[in-house]
């Protein structure tokens, strides 16, 4: 499936932070991508450019492909509750999003890969969809075989984020996603409101 796997910097250089968690060449050139660099002038952007940006910021920080995005975008908007609060509830609710919250992996690439190659159980059974989307009290871990993987036990030693809406288990390498996230528990810098102005229009 396509999927940006280019370089991260560059993308996080172009929304001017580290969108992918902490980047050491970020650091260092904190300014947009480009032939000139720090000297270009750039002109003012429209409403449009500031609500696309907010939306490429969003897809980028989750890995969601742009038809994916819109039909989270159309769940949340036939859901109760404010649209811009609910659509990043269920960015936040997708499995390789928990993996990586949980602290399995350390970003969300490798949470999605992680995912991918089977080493993940919901519930029980093995799921291989990034995208399945978690409910209420379901149970993530780490299969049986899966426990000594190299990735898995340096991303669990170096586990430091905790999240009200996650339990986790280190001695089980399991984990329970209580509930979707109320705003304020979620870390992410993004505007959803403008992503909510962008396809309403």
């Amino acid at each position: 499936m396509a999927r940006y796997r280019g370089p991260q910097t560059k993308i996080a250089r172009k929304f001017g932070e580290a969108i992918f968690g902490e980047d050491k060449s970020f650091e260092k050139r904190n300014y947009p991508p480009g032939q000139h660099g720090n000297s270009r002038r750039r002109a003012k952007k429209s409403e449009y450019a500031v609500q696309l940006q907010e939306k490429q910021k969003a897809k980028y920080t989750y890995g969601i492909l742009e038809r994916q995005f819109r039909n989270i975008f159309e769940k949340a908007s036939a859901s109760k509750g404010i649209t811009g609060e609910v659509l990043l509830q269920l960015c936040e609710s997708r499995l390789d999003n928990v993996v990586f919250r949980l602290g399995v992996a350390p970003s969300r690439r490798a949470a999605r890969q992680i995912v991918t190659h089977r080493h993940i159980t919901v519930n029980g059974e093995v799921v291989n969809i990034p995208s399945y989307t978690l409910k209420n009290g379901d149970v993530i871990a780490v299969r049986e075989k899966s426990k000594s993987l190299e990735v898995i036990e340096n991303s669990l030693a170096n586990r430091n984020n905790v999240y009200e809406w996650l339990t986790w288990n280190d001695e089980r390498k399991q984990g329970t996603f209580l509930k979707a996230p109320e705003r304020v528990q979620i870390p992410e810098n993004i505007k959803e409101q403008l992503i909510v102005e962008l396809y309403s229009k």
